[in-house]
C-alpha cells in the first residue's frame, strides 16, 4: 500500500511505546509520524499508561497523554493532524490486562472525544481525524458486538487466513512478531525467500483492505529501508528522530522506488 504522491514518507513510521519518549506524542507529531502506541492498564478507574504496572502513575493516563493533546492539536491545526492530508492518524492502544474490565471504561473515555474519532455504526464507517485501534489483550467479543464504537481491532497474521475473512472494518491492521516471519537482525541482506514471504503477506493484507505491521523488527536503517521496499505499511521504531530523518533522506535519494 504505497503512500500517495507527495505524502511525507515519515507517515509510515509508528511510534512504538511512544510514552517512553521524553515528550510523548508531541515529538511524533512534529516528526510527521502516522501512528503511535500507548500501553494501558486499568487502575482505580483510570487508563494509566505504562509497559509494566510499576511504571504507572496517577494522572499519567491515556486521556492526559494522548486524547486531550490530540484534541488540542486538532483545534490548533484546522481539524487535521497533519496539514494537507486527510488520512487519519492512528492511536494504537495496547491493553495489557483485563480487557473485559477495560472495555466499558475505554468506551466512556473515547465517547468524550467522539468528534475527532473515527466512528463505526453497524456497517457504516465515518472517518475522523484520529482512528483508535486496540491491540494486546483485545476485548474482541465486546468490540465486535458493539452496535456503535469508536475503535477497531489489531489482528494477527492468522487472521489473514480466517474463513470467512474477518471484516476489515473490524480489523483494519494486522500486526505480529517479526520473529514469526524472519530471524534477520539487519546486519546482512534479507534472504530472497524471506523477502518473498513478507511480500506475499503484504499483498494478502492489502487484498483484504488491511495494513501490515511487525513488532520486534531490528530498529536500524537497514531494516527501515527493507520494510519500506517490501511495502510494509507501518514501521515501528523507538528512535523517532533518526527514523524520520532516514526515511526522508532515503526517499529523496530514490523517489521512484515504490
Amino acid at each position: 500500500m504505497a503512500p500517495s504522491v507527495g505524502v511525507d514518507p515519515a507517515r509510515c513510521l509508528h511510534g512504538h511505546n511512544d510514552y517512553l519518549q521524553p515528550v510523548p506524542l508531541t515529538k511524533a507529531l512534529e516528526l510527521g509520524f502516522g501512528s503511535v502506541e500507548a500501553d494501558v492498564f486499568l487502575v482505580d478507574g483510570e487508563l494509566r499508561v505504562g509497559h509494566e504496572r510499576w511504571q504507572l502513575r496517577p494522572g499519567h493516563t491515556l486521556r492526559s497523554l494522548y486524547l486531550e493533546p490530540l484534541r488540542r492539536h486538532l483545534d490548533a491545526n484546522g481539524g487535521k493532524v497533519h496539514a494537507g492530508e486527510g488520512r487519519p492518524f492512528v492511536l494504537l492502544v495496547d491493553i495489557k490486562a483485563e480487557p473485559s474490565r477495560v472495555w466499558p471504561v475505554l468506551q466512556q473515555e473515547l465517547a468524550a472525544f467522539a468528534p475527532m474519532l473515527t466512528r463505526w455504526n453497524g456497517a457504516t464507517v465515518q472517518a475522523g481525524a484520529v482512528t483508535v485501534v486496540l491491540s494486546g489483550a483485545r476485548p474482541w467479543r465486546e468490540v465486535a458486538a458493539a452496535a456503535e464504537r469508536h475503535c477497531a481491532l489489531d489482528g494477527r497474521l492468522r487472521d489473514l487466513d480466517a474463513i470467512p475473512p474477518t471484516d476489515a472494518a473490524l480489523v483494519p491492521w494486522i500486526s505480529d512478531a517479526w520473529t514469526n516471519v524472519s530471524d534477520w537482525r539487519g546486519s546482512d541482506e534479507l534472504m530472497p525467500a524471506e523477502c518473498e514471504r513478507i511480500a506475499a503477506l503484504v499483498a494478502r493484507a492489502h487484498a483484504q483492505g488491511r495494513e501490515l505491521r511487525f513488532w520486534g523488527v531490528p530498529d536500524r536503517p537497514e531494516a527501515w529501508r527493507a520494510l519500506r521496499e517490501l511495502g510494509v505499511d507501518r514501521i515501528s521504531t523507538d528512535r523517532p528522530a533518526d527514523a524520520a530523518k532516514f526515511v526522508r533522506e532515503d526517499e529523496a535519494r530514490m523517489p521512484h522506488r515504490r
